[in-house]
């Protein structure tokens, strides 16, 4: 059985950026891909690292150079890491420097303190910190040839579980939408286990972002389907400029916190703790306080109908019983994030209070 001897350390931001200077860092190997990060996912790692934030573990493997006889270190994983680290702090390190590849700047939605700034012009303090920051690596002997290298990545990809499409648009995005679902979706963790709306796994998976960016579209939109393709168009739409953002903010809080005024934890024992008819009682909820198709124009939330409370028990009693209109149960049997079914189940719940 062949085995490979793995050894476990820590480098600092400051010994890559001296082995780069001294020409003994290999960026870029056959078998690595491009630098392809946008700007987004470079500011992120940025502000990560400021932060003092864990990144993954980055794979060198150490070879000595027959000519010079000096020690080589080739970046297996981690090369968009080590480039957007090195390509921020020292531009001038990188041979292969592309100015429009290459440069980017903090977001200002990620770290007020650092955007727009370059390495030089932050604190001292800071710039101290960022390169004492400590990556942890896994080194590969010498030994362990291209082939072996592939292999390694195979095995660690293959008990990975396909990215859904938030976890993609968590990977893409880094702009003010994004930040927006994930602070909102964050708020209300307590109330989705307390809903029981969505399971832990749901959860870890981000089923509870994409649900928040949902509502978010709704509210933005009137759209009532849900796919990717119309997520992935929003969190593009509004990744650096996201106008009456504080409104929208407001309104889903206000929504979400009169759910739970109404049902509280009885929301758990009822169907509206299925997913697609939760998105119902969202867009319930949110029309009788602001209007679907309202504009974002800052304005008071209606008082909810009293009552409110018997009669959704009351609809919720007619889904767990399947007492509903032939042509909404026909509707429920097929897709369910459809435009047109979630419209059925919406109309049939409003008409019902």
């Amino acid at each position: 059985m062949d085995t490979i001897d793995i050894t476990r350390t820590l480098y600092k931001v400051s010994d890559f950026l001296s082995w780069q200077r001294a020409g003994t860092l290999e960026l870029s190997p056959n078998f690595q891909r491009r630098p392809v990060w946008s700007s987004g996912a470079k500011s992120y790692l940025i502000d990560t690292i400021a932060r003092g934030l864990p990144v993954p573990i980055v794979f060198v493997r150490e070879r000595t150079d027959l000519k010079s006889l000096e020690p080589k270190r080739e970046i297996v994983d981690g090369q968009q890491r080590i480039r957007t680290i090195l390509s921020y702090i020292e531009p001038s390190s990188l041979k292969d420097y592309d100015l429009q590849r290459d440069s980017f700047q903090i977001r200002e939605n990620l770290n007020e303190d650092l955007a727009n700034k370059s390495f030089p012009q932050l604190p001292a303090d800071i710039r101290e910190r960022m390169l004492n920051y400590q990556f942890s690596v896994h080194i590969l002997p010498s030994s362990t040839d291209d082939q072996l290298v592939l292999q390694i990545f195979a095995r660690m990809n293959a008990t990975g579980v396909k990215l859904n499409g938030q976890e993609l648009r968590n990977a893409r995005y880094f702009g003010l939408f994004r930040a927006s679902m994930y602070q909102l979706a964050y708020e209300y963790l307590p109330e989705w286990r307390k809903w029981k709306v969505f399971s832990e796994t749901n959860i870890a998976r981000m089923l509870e972002v994409e649900a928040t960016s949902d509502f978010a579209t709704l509210i933005l939109s009137e759209n009532f389907g849900l796919t990717q393709r119309s997520l992935d168009a929003v969190y593009a739409q509004f990744d650096e400029n996201f106008p009456n953002q504080r409104e929208l903010e407001k309104r889903f809080r206000q929504t979400m916190d009169s759910i739970d005024e109404v049902l509280g934890e009885e929301l758990a024992r009822t169907a509206f703790k299925n997913r697609m008819l939760f998105h119902s009682l969202f867009a319930v909820f949110y029309d009788l306080l602001f209007g679907l198709g309202s504009s974002l124009k800052r304005t008071k939330a209606e008082k909810l109908p009293a009552g409110l409370y018997d009669q959704l028990l009351e609809v919720s009693n007619r889904f767990e019983s399947n007492r509903l209109p032939k042509k909404l149960a026909a509707a429920l049997s097929g897709r369910t994030t459809h435009a047109s079914t979630r419209q059925s189940i919406f109309q049939f719940v409003k008409r019902a209070l």
